[in-house]
């Protein structure tokens, strides 16, 4: 099994910070494959707070969302990625089947992003270690439009998807992680 740890929380509930803690502890490379999709103000002010609390030697990969199951197949060390869900928003919105219309085509949509979420997990090389922030959408409500509920749906798949390929599930509620699955070497003083 590769070494993969996925970190899943809430809004604001310190999944980055956690996951950004595993990194620090590593001793080798870390690359930061920031995700975000710069749009507004309040969007850049919180690419800046991540970008803030990173130490200036993490090196950082921020490259077309298609190309990243690639860049991070020729990346060894430790890739943090934060986040999958702003990964896959940006995945989801460049198509146009997202907003409605056929079942069947969205699924050879969702299909096409499963690959690209797979092709992630499975292309890292062995002596990479892959920690993914993402957020459970899951414990809100029904969103009460197809294309909403759509991404809720692709969202959870790609959570159960990438935690199938984790050695370790981490929950974090209120800054305190959960542990889901494995942990036990991440433990340490990161409980």
């Amino acid at each position: 099994m590769k070494d993969i740890s996925l970190i899943l929380g809430g809004a604001r509930s310190g999944k980055s910070t956690f996951a950004e803690k595993i990194a620090l502890a590593y001793n080798g490379k870390v690359t930061y494959f920031a995700t975000a999709d710069c749009r507004d103000d309040e969007m850049k002010k919180r690419i800046e707070a991540h970008r803030s609390r990173r130490p200036k030697e993490w090196a950082l990969w921020e490259g077309d969302p298609l190309s990243l199951p690639q860049a991070a197949a020729g990346t060894s060390g430790l890739i943090l990625l934060d986040c999958l869900t702003m990964w896959l928003t940006r995945l989801f919105l460049s198509y146009p089947q997202a907003e409605g219309g056929d079942e069947s085509a969205w699924a050879v949509c969702e299909r096409e992003i499963a690959a690209l979420v797979r092709s992630l997990c499975e292309g890292i090389s062995d002596d990479t270690s892959l920690v993914i922030v993402s957020n459970e959408v899951g414990f809100g409500l029904v969103p009460p439009y197809l294309m909403g509920r759509r991404f809720r749906d692709l969202q959870g798949r790609m959570n159960q998807l990438c935690a199938g390929y984790s050695k370790n599930v981490a929950l974090i509620v209120a800054g305190c992680p959960l542990w889901v699955k494995g942990g036990c070497e991440l433990r340490g003083d990161l409980s």
